[in-house]
Parts: C-alpha cells; sequence; structure tokens
C-alpha cells in the first residue's frame, strides 16, 4: 500500500470540504478503493499506486480552482472529479465573456464581482488591451471598485505579483485636524474605500497575509515617490485631486510590466482653490497617445441606491 502526503495551506479549507463537509464526502465516495484523511493543511491518502495517481491528478485540479476562484460548488465538484484530466477547463476569463457581463472575481463566499454596465465593461476591455486606463464619472459608478477587481483578478491569475493601491491624502471639505496614532492610523481613514473594495473580494485572512507581506500595499500618492512600480497592478484613486506634478510623478513610476487605471471624478474636487487639479491636465494632453484608454462613466452607470443618481442630477452632476 502505497501513500501520498498533499499540502492544502494555500487555500481555504472550508471552501474547499464545502459546508458539514459535504464536499469530503464526495471526495470520499469517488474513490471507494482509497483512504483519504484530512487533517489540518495536509491530506493523506492510501491505496494502490494506480489509483493515487488518478486521485492525485483530478485533486490537483479542485485545489487550483480554489485557489483561482476562492468558491467550489457541488456541480464544479462533480464536473472536475468526473472529466478527464485532459477534458477540465476552468471557467472561461476571456476578454470576451467579462465583456458581456460574466464574473470578474470571485469573492468570499461565492460572491460575484461583475461589470454591471455598459462603461464598467468598457473598462474591463481597455485594461485587457492597454497598460494605462483613466476611468472618469461620478460618485456611485463603481469606477473604483471595477479597478480594484480587475488588479485582483490580476493577483490570482498571477498575471502580476503585487497590487498597489493609492489616494492623495486630501481632506474633503472638512478640517480634521490632528490625527492621533502612528502614521499608519493617520493614513487610513483616506484609504477606507479600497479597504472595503478588497473586503468584499478577498477572505479577511488572506487579505490581512497579503497585507502583512505586502503583496497588497496601500499607502498615500506622496509614498510613490522615487520608486519604480514593476510587475504590478496599480490603482490611483480619486485623482482629481493630485496636482499636476503629483499625477506626473505618479505617471512616471510606471515599469515595463505593470498595469495603471486611475479613477477620478471631476466634479468633486477638494484641492485649495489656488491648487489646480492634475486630472483636467492629464486627461487634455494623453487623450491621443498609444496604450492610454480613457472611459467616460455617466447617471447610466450608478449602481448604488437608486436616489444616489437622483441626487447627483439634482447637484447638475449628471444629466
Amino acid at each position: 500500500m502505497n501513500e501520498l502526503k498533499l499540502s492544502i495551506e494555500q487555500i481555504n479549507p472550508a471552501v474547499l470540504w464545502g459546508p458539514n463537509n459535504d464536499h469530503f464526502e464526495i471526495i470520499k465516495k469517488q474513490y471507494p478503493k482509497l483512504k483519504i484523511v484530512a487533517r489540518g493543511n495536509e491530506v493523506k491518502v492510501l491505496g494502490d499506486d494506480h489509483e493515487i495517481n488518478i486521485f492525485k491528478e483530478k485533486f490537483l485540479h479542485l485545489l487550483q480552482h480554489v485557489e483561482k476562484y476562492e468558491n467550489l460548488n457541488i456541480t464544479d465538484l462533480e464536473r472536475i472529479l468526473g472529466s478527464k484530466a485532459s477534458d477540465i477547463t476552468l471557467p472561461d476569463n476571456s476578454a470576451d465573456k467579462f465583456a458581456s457581463g460574466e464574473v470578474i472575481v470571485f469573492g468570499p463566499n461565492g460572491v460575484m464581482v461583475k461589470a454591471r454596465t455598459a462603461n464598467q465593461r468598457r473598462m474591463v476591455e481597455c485594461i485587457n488591451k492597454s497598460d494605462i486606463l483613466f476611468a472618469i464619472g461620478p460618485a456611485g459608478t463603481g469606477k473604483t471598485y471595477t479597478a480594484v477587481a480587475l488588479a485582483v483578478r490580476a493577483l490570482k491569475n498571477k498575471d502580476i505579483k503585487r497590487i498597489i493601491l493609492t489616494r492623495p491624502a486630501v481632506e474633503a471639505g472638512e478640517n480634521l485636524g490632528f490625527l492621533p496614532g502612528d502614521l499608519k492610523e493617520k493614513i487610513d481613514p483616506y484609504l477606507r474605500p479600497l479597504y472595503d473594495a478588497l473586503d468584499d473580494m478577498i477572505p479577511a485572512e488572506k487579505l490581512k497575509f497579503y497585507l502583512e507581506n505586502r503583496t497588497i500595499e496601500i499607502a498615500p500618492l506622496a509614498f510613490m515617490r522615487g520608486r519604480t512600480l514593476d510587475n504590478c497592478f496599480v490603482i490611483l484613486d480619486e485623482a482629481q485631486n493630485a496636482t499636476d506634478m503629483q499625477l506626473k510623478m505618479f505617471l512616471t513610476r510606471m515599469g515595463p510590466s505593470a498595469k495603471f487605471i486611475v479613477t477620478g471624478d471631476v466634479t468633486q474636487i477638494d484641492l485649495p482653490k489656488k491648487q489646480q487639479s492634475g486630472l483636467h491636465t492629464a486627461l487634455r494632453i494623453l487623450t491621443d497617445i498609444g496604450g492610454i484608454e480613457i472611459v467616460y462613466l455617466s447617471g447610466e452607470d450608478v449602481v448604488r441606491h437608486k436616489l444616489v443618481r437622483k441626487i447627483l442630477a439634482a447637484y447638475g452632476d449628471i444629466q
């Protein structure tokens, strides 16, 4: 009798084994000639060498699916276990499917993050073919959320090694005064919307791990100076609050293997009156450069409460 040990420490075992270990029971029934034991982050399999090899091939595909999508349902389980290895295909991530409104990324507990509007789908199409994307639109149009979803998708697909999310630390019409705490505690309130988006897309423990080992970095725009950002997906949010020099500094941080998304709302500039928004300048002078795409979102893309669109219209931000 032979023995095989497989590690599952890179995935969430609760997703793999299912509620009440239902998936584990299905796997065991699929391989009655094997003794399968799961303890902690390890699976031990005992049995005939031929049976073990068959099991290993299918089980590794299960791990690949769970690691990539952080979701596993009965249909996926039966499809993978019941197919020949050469027939196994994971859900298509092609630009065509995303363009038609398919899932960008699976969040915790199978939550599906989709491009829900025409211009959100344009964002997906544009970042697939270009390395810099400007997504411009009023509040509630999902520009930041979609951008973060695209970054998380790239990380899960191993297209890049890191995600960097940044914002100008500019007060939104309020004088917050002296904030207590260390540097992180002082700047985190400005970056909270980025954390909120990540919470919807990555399980809490994995997100904590990514933040601790800097696979995902969230920092104020000023912290980008002097760096070369390569092999990563970088998002500048609230870019309307960056000055000309700040936005130029940010865009010129780009390494050879990077993707940049810049999001902004030109109706919500919080800079002092004497300072010009660098976003206006960038949109004017970068329009005709190949490899740079600009998507303008509108009231039709508002995905918050239905009243948000009416409020924006009342303030004159949308038609």
